[in-house]
C-alpha cells in the first residue's frame, strides 16, 4: 500500500510538472504563415479573411495612409493581439514569489519597447471603467500543457495595418503550447464592434539562444504640412481610388476583397462571382514565403 501511495504521488507531481511548461527564453518568429501580411504589410483594399461587419468595412475603405503621419499615431505601438503577429522578436521571463510559485510571466518585444504582464495567480480582471492600454490586462490558466491567456482592456487599434479597425471592447484568447524549441500561439479575437464572429489565427516561434534585443526609440515630429491645419486624411465613402487595385493585379473578384465571415468558408466558392479581369504579371510580393523573400 505504501508503494502504491508513493507511485501515485510521483505520478501526480510528474503530471503537474508536465502541465506547467516554461516559456522563458528568447524567441524568434517564423513567418511561414501570412508572411506578406505580417512583414511588408497588407495591400490597400485587401480585407479578405476577416469577419468584418459593415461598420468595419466602412472604416477600412475610408482609411488613408497619411493618418500614420498624424502625431498621435506616429509612435502608436502594436497592441498585444497584433504584436504577436507583427515584426519583432520576443523575450519571455517568469516572475516567482517567495514560495517559488509562478505568479506571472512577462513578454518583451523590441518594437516600441512593448512590455506585457500575463498574471497567473488567479486575480480577476479589473472593472470596465479601469484604465485601458495597448497591452491590456492578461490573465492565464492551464489546460493540460496549454496555457490559455485572456486579455481585456486594450485600447482601440487595428486588426490589419491597412485601416481595418479594432475596438476597445475586444476580448483576446490565446493558446500557448510549447513543443521543445517551438512555441505555437493560437489567437482568437472576439470584437463585437467590428466582427460578426471571432477571428482565429496562429503564429509560431523558435527558441533563439543567441538573440539580442535592442532598445526602441520613437520621436514625434511634424511630417506633412497639410496636417498642420488639423485635417485628418481620409476618403469619403466611394471615393477611395485604390480599392480595386488588388482585384485588377491578381484577378480577384472585387466582392471577395470586402471580407466578411461568409467568404471565409469553402462553401463560398459555390457562389463566388467571376473575376472581372485576368491577373497581371506579378510585380510585388511575388515570392513572399518568409522574412527575406518579402
Amino acid at each position: 500500500m505504501k508503494k502504491l501511495t508513493v507511485l501515485i504521488t510521483l505520478i501526480f507531481f510528474s503530471l503537474s510538472a508536465f502541465a506547467q511548461m516554461d516559456f522563458s527564453g528568447e524567441w524568434a518568429p517564423v513567418y511561414h504563415e501570412d508572411a506578406a501580411d505580417r512583414i511588408p504589410g497588407p495591400e490597400l483594399g485587401d480585407y479578405m479573411g476577416l469577419p468584418l461587419n459593415s461598420a468595419a468595412l466602412l472604416r477600412a475603405q475610408s482609411w488613408e495612409a497619411g493618418q500614420i503621419s498624424l502625431m498621435q499615431n506616429q509612435c502608436r505601438p502594436h497592441s498585444s493581439d497584433y504584436g504577436m503577429r507583427g515584426l519583432g522578436n520576443m523575450r519571455v521571463t517568469r516572475d516567482l514569489d517567495d514560495a517559488q510559485e509562478w505568479v506571472a510571466f512577462k513578454t518583451f518585444i523590441a518594437a516600441w519597447g512593448s512590455e506585457r504582464t500575463i498574471w497567473m495567480d488567479g486575480r480577476e480582471h479589473p472593472p470596465e471603467y479601469a484604465e485601458y492600454t495597448f497591452q491590456g490586462f492578461s490573465s492565464a490558466v492551464w489546460e493540460g500543457n496549454t496555457l490559455v491567456v485572456t486579455t481585456t482592456h486594450q485600447k482601440a487599434n487595428y486588426h490589419r495595418r491597412n485601416g481595418v479597425p479594432s475596438s476597445d471592447q475586444r476580448i483576446i484568447t490565446e493558446y500557448w503550447t510549447r513543443h521543445g524549441d517551438v512555441l505555437t500561439v493560437v489567437t482568437a479575437v472576439d470584437d463585437p464592434v467590428f466582427f460578426t464572429e471571432p477571428l482565429v489565427r496562429s503564429q509560431n516561434w523558435v527558441l533563439d539562444l543567441g538573440q539580442q534585443q535592442s532598445s526602441f526609440y520613437c520621436e514625434y515630429v511634424g511630417e506633412l504640412p497639410e496636417l498642420v491645419d488639423g485635417k485628418v486624411p481620409h476618403y469619403l465613402p466611394g471615393e477611395n481610388p485604390y480599392l480595386d487595385e488588388i482585384a485588377t493585379t491578381y484577378g480577384i473578384p472585387i466582392e471577395v476583397l470586402s471580407g466578411g465571415a461568409e467568404k471565409m468558408y469553402p462553401e463560398y466558392q459555390l457562389v463566388m462571382p467571376e473575376a472581372e479581369s485576368s491577373p497581371l504579371m506579378c510585380t510585388v510580393l511575388c515570392n513572399c514565403q518568409g522574412f527575406a523573400d518579402c
